[in-house]
């Protein structure tokens, strides 16, 4: 072996016999450090704001901030009310809507509540202009009251499609919130109260079914789904990798140990995040799996190896620090480049993949620490039998026999996996970004549950536009008006469009007020003067917590108008962003045009966006990683030859994940950074072992592929299957995202296995006939090849 090689391994094996030396102080150590970065996970708190899911240099967050900071807060509680039998407009689901609507406004930080019973409905009497709840006091009223006011309400395009459905079924009751934002648990506060409202009502009113939806649910699931997974997820995960460490090791005594350094290690990164103030999400809350996913892989292959040796006739001692010596490298390039994918993840437009990144990159380095001090450690003092079994026997004769099908096969395999990989790869163009953030839960949350029930109703992706006027006081020009009737009206001609919300509306039933309900004069007024008063004398009329300062600003130099969608998948809500761009272009002035805004337009971009973004972390990963390959394995050569089976896994995955699903969201972004850092660890392993049959036994190449198959071929097996359940089980979070996520690895990391054990060797042998220029490059100064 060469001079760099032998100081490595020399290193390891000094480091190992100084860790059997000193086991206890070790075995101490570990503990502290756990115990003192660990201490950190108890400062964590889960995040109950949407918001977290973008940076603070995102333009889309900037502008709907800008919004917000115009108009009132659109956090909310969307009530849904659906009568079993009957209408909205008889009595008793009057009675309840006017119950829920005083009731809702008990509900913690709720400054405005709107329904269809404290509408304020304007009308004339006589010069005066009448300001007043649309019904009230239902159980009093007569029929023909009822019927006249839902003859109201149905031709009034403030409620129609907005808290009134046009089928007379169901109603909504919209409760705006502002919240303080000085503690956590404000929105699961809220959240408990209207919980405990609808809880009541659907009680005293059998007859109907109530659903609660809103920005305030949504963060509220955020935070929820995020539990939800730490509580069911992480056990399971614990208890299929404990029982698939004690299936592959057949010893309680390694179960424990290895049961040790994962837990040790995911309570390291939890603690880091708690230290540095992560809050933690959905995504964020994946990171133990991951860890405890990931931690695994160094103890397999030290206790696979150390377990072979033993076997042999070594010592237990001589075993390990054998096991350590020729694990060394491997182990620690693998921990390395994984580290490197998922720091890539800050590359991400979205803060909590950089928190999943950084938590799993911490786990991950903790895991590389203690497998190699740990192990050495706990086993020179353990009893450990590592008897000859029929399993093992089978397993070293199958992977012989595997490596030489491949290699007496490898032009046809070299063939048909690159044919294969292709046609898969040739499928990536047909994906299609879509996110539509009420479908990031699955059907076991509330909330996805009563989003889909309202969605039937009404639509639930608003669309803000805020239009500049003319100056203060502008918002009363005619033309301005004209021009917002024109755009409404343009709005309510989308096929996505459910329901439109201007101030042009409410002006036309002003000026028709003002002229003693006279259908002719539902129109805009003529002249700014009358414009002002009319508005001015509207606004005293109406009641606290009713005004216009959600449609108007301070000085009446912009108002709001609200577009809501009833579906909002990603290419037809970025074609009707375009649309109304080139209308405002084509019709208003320049000084009016406005740019679409709302959580709905984040979310559309987010995902283009952090594509874009993760190109760039990708790309620098790839090449980190190949830089960090060559100098590992002192091969240019082997190095670069190692970016085809690294690369070929993701985009097979791709393909696959095209012809499968075909629709990709933010999350699915991440996934190269991701999976590039795991799939290299079988090409690590592979190649070291085929090096140091090169090198250190001499052997030809052939013999080489057969020394690494029947050397690490289990190992990586094993770590593929515990790998495969681990993103499995991520694969059945609640959580869409996650769920992806784990979908889209597990197809990356059995691709990897693939082309590691069928397309890496083919390339290794491609020049058999003689000396190959790769094998020249790739053996250092004082080695020979042997063939």
């Amino acid at each position: 072996m060469g001079t760099y090689f032998q100081t490595v391994e020399f290193g390891a094996s000094k480091l190992a016999r100084w860790i059997i030396r000193h086991r206890w102080a070790a075995i101490c150590f570990s503990l502290a450090l756990a115990i003192v970065v660990g201490s950190g996970a108890s400062q964590l708190e889960f995040s109950t704001n949407y918001r977290v899911f973008f940076s603070s240099a995102n333009p889309e967050l900037q502008a709907f901030e800008n919004l917000q900071n115009t108009y009132a807060k659109n956090d909310n509680f969307l009530f849904v009310i659906v009568t079993k039998q009957g209408r909205v407009f008889d009595p008793q689901t009057l009675l309840a809507v006017e119950e829920l609507t005083e009731r809702a406004w008990k509900i913690p930080y709720a400054i405005r509540v709107d329904s269809i019973t404290n509408f304020q409905y304007s009308y004339a009497r006589g010069d005066d202009l009448v300001v007043e709840d649309l019904i009230s006091k239902p159980a009093e009223r007569p029929v023909a009251y009822l019927r006249s006011r839902e003859q109201i309400a149905m031709d009034e395009p403030l409620l129609r499609n907005q808290l009134l459905s046009p089928d007379g079924l169901a109603t909504a009751v919209n409760v705006v919130l502002q919240y303080p934002e000085v503690g956590h648990m404000e929105v699961p506060e809220s959240v408990s109260v209207a919980r405990e409202i609808r809880d009541a009502l659907a009680k005293n009113y059998p007859g109907m079914d109530f659903h609660i939806t809103g920005v305030s649910m949504l963060n509220n699931a955020f935070a929820e789904t995020g539990m939800l997974d730490g509580q069911t997820l992480i056990p399971i995960m614990f208890g299929l990798i404990f029982l698939a460490v004690w299936m592959v090791l057949r010893s309680l005594v390694g179960s424990l140990v290895v049961f040790s350094v994962i837990t040790l290690s995911t309570v390291v990164a939890m603690g880091y995040a708690g230290f540095i103030g992560i809050k933690l999400t959905p995504i964020s809350m994946s990171a133990p799996i991951i860890v405890l996913t990931l931690a695994i892989a160094d103890s397999i292959h030290i206790l696979i190896s150390y377990r072979g040796l033993m076997r042999e006739g070594m010592n237990k001692i001589d075993a390990l620090v054998e096991a350590v010596r020729v694990n060394f490298l491997p182990v620690t390039i693998t921990s390395l480049t994984t580290i490197v994918g998922f720091l890539m993840l800050n590359f991400s437009d979205s803060p909590p993949y950089w928190h999943l990144g950084n938590m799993t990159a911490v786990g991950i380095g903790s895991a590389w620490f203690y497998s190699l001090v740990l192990i050495p450690a706990l086993f020179s003092m353990l009893r450990y039998s590592a008897a000859e079994n029929s399993d093992a026997l089978r397993s070293q004769r199958w992977m012989e026999s595997f490596a030489n099908f491949v290699i007496a096969r490898r032009k046809p395999l070299l063939v048909a996996i690159s044919l294969g990989t292709a046609m898969l790869v040739s499928f990536i163009p047909q994906l299609n970004f879509n996110d539509q953030w009420v479908k990031y839960f699955d059907e076991s949350i509330e909330f996805r549950r009563d989003s889909d029930s309202a969605q039937q109703y009404f639509g639930l992706y608003p669309i803000e536009f805020s239009v500049p006027a003319m100056g203060p006081g502008g918002i009363s020009e005619p033309e301005y008006l004209h021009n917002l009737e024109d755009f409404a009206d343009f709005l309510r001609g989308q096929k996505i469009v459910s329901h439109v919300y201007s101030i042009s509306d409410i002006m036309k039933r002003l000026n028709r007020n003002m002229h003693r309900d006279q259908s002719d004069y539902y129109r805009i007024p003529n002249d700014r003067e009358l414009s002002a008063q009319y508005l001015l004398l509207y606004e005293l009329s109406l009641p606290y917590g009713l005004d216009l300062n959600d449609r108007i600003n301070i000085d009446k130099s912009a108002s709001r108008i609200t577009a809501t969608l009833d579906r909002s998948g990603t290419d037809e809500a970025k074609a009707f962003f375009v649309a109304t761009q080139n209308w405002q272009t084509q019709h208003w002035p320049k000084y009016m045009r406005a740019e679409p805004t709302s959580a709905s337009v984040m979310f559309t971009y987010i995902a283009q966006r952090n594509f874009d973004n993760m190109i760039i972390g990708t790309a620098l990963g790839i090449g980190a990683i190949a830089i960090i390959m060559m100098l590992s394995l002192r091969s240019f050569g082997l190095g670069l030859l190692s970016l085809i089976p690294n690369s070929l896994p993701i985009l097979a995955a791709f393909g696959a994940w095209a012809l499968l699903v075909g629709e990709v969201g933010f999350s699915v972004a991440t996934v190269a950074s991701i999976s590039l850092g795991i799939v290299v660890d079988d090409t690590v392993h592979f190649l070291a072992k085929y090096l140091r049959g090169r090198r250190e036994r001499g052997l030809s190449r052939e013999d080489a592929i057969r020394y690494a198959f029947q050397s690490v071929g289990h190992a990586i097996i094993v770590n593929t299957v515990i790998l495969s359940l681990g993103f499995l089980v991520l694969y059945s979070s609640a959580f869409k995202l996650n769920a992806d996520l784990g979908l889209m690895t597990l197809l990356s990391i059995n691709f990897a296995l693939i082309l590691d054990f069928l397309l890496l060797p083919a390339l290794l042998l491609l020049k058999t006939e003689k000396k190959s220029s790769l094998d020249r490059v790739s053996l250092i100064s004082g080695d020979t090849e042997t063939n």
